[in-house]
């Protein structure tokens, strides 16, 4: 049997998102989330969230948002300087206060708004975190492999529907290898989000909640599962990805 944990970023950042992520989890096949406290959207998260104790709920650091304009990436918002490793220190500290008061627990898993937690200081910093409260961190360790394939833009911010449609969706389901993949999403709708990525998210949630999906992924052998519901040893053992680097 092979595990398939199936995480929806950006939960909190805005109501549509979180209404677009909760049909993605009641309707479809997302089993996990990552909240983004900072986020005007993240009480509304956090209190859905709460309702459904099935659906686990990591934290997903914002530190700022990039985009592609004129042939190169610019900022779009900046929460902290990321190569000063004393800054990022105290912001994630201060995220992870939001989110235990938010949710009233650890995270069951760590990643980061555009991946940022891939480069240093922020990678040992957030791996640090993520040892210390026992939880996976995204692209961490061997056992638990991300894909990130599933996604509607190209690396330059271009549309590219193929990547977030059914038979797309079947033929990333089809490639992935490993005993427990995190499948990366991000389902929601657009009620006046200010990020590079916003239509594209509520064809994820059609994708997402199309039966066929469901259909396909048990005939490759999948079986649907949380962050929460892996065994402890798996849980706090981390992650290595095999995504394309897609930035949101």
């Amino acid at each position: 049997m092979k595990y398939l944990i199936v995480n929806a970023d950006d939960f909190g950042i805005s109501k549509g998102v979180n209404r677009g992520i909760i049909e993605a989890a009641e309707l479809g096949i997302v089993t996990s989330t990552s909240l983004m406290v900072r986020q005007p959207g993240a009480a509304n998260a956090a209190a859905l969230a709460r309702a459904r104790k099935k659906l686990s709920v990591g934290l997903h650091l914002d530190l700022g948002e990039w985009v592609y304009r004129q042939g190169e990436w610019v900022r779009l918002y900046s929460v902290v300087q990321v190569d000063d490793a004393r800054q990022v220190e105290i912001e994630i500290s201060h995220q992870l206060q939001q989110f235990q008061r938010l949710m009233g627990r650890d995270p069951s898993h760590i990643d980061s708004h555009q991946h940022v937690h891939r480069e240093e200081p922020v990678h040992s910093i957030v791996k640090a975190l993520g040892a210390n409260l026992g939880v996976p961190v995204r692209d961490v360790g061997e056992r638990i492999i991300y894909c990130g394939d599933f996604y509607g833009q190209t690396g330059e911010g271009e549309s590219w529907p193929e990547g977030i449609s059914v038979e797309g969706l079947k033929s990333i389901l089809s490639r992935l290898t490993g005993k427990i993949t995190e499948l990366g999403c991000h389902p929601g709708y657009d009620d006046g989000l200010q990020t590079a990525y916003r239509s594209e998210r509520a064809h994820e949630v059609k994708v997402l909640c199309d039966p066929e999906i469901r259909r396909t992924a048990a005939e490759l052998g999948f079986e649907f599962c949380s962050f929460d519901r892996l065994p402890r040893e798996q849980r706090s053992a981390g992650q290595v990805s095999l995504d394309q680097d897609q930035p949101v």
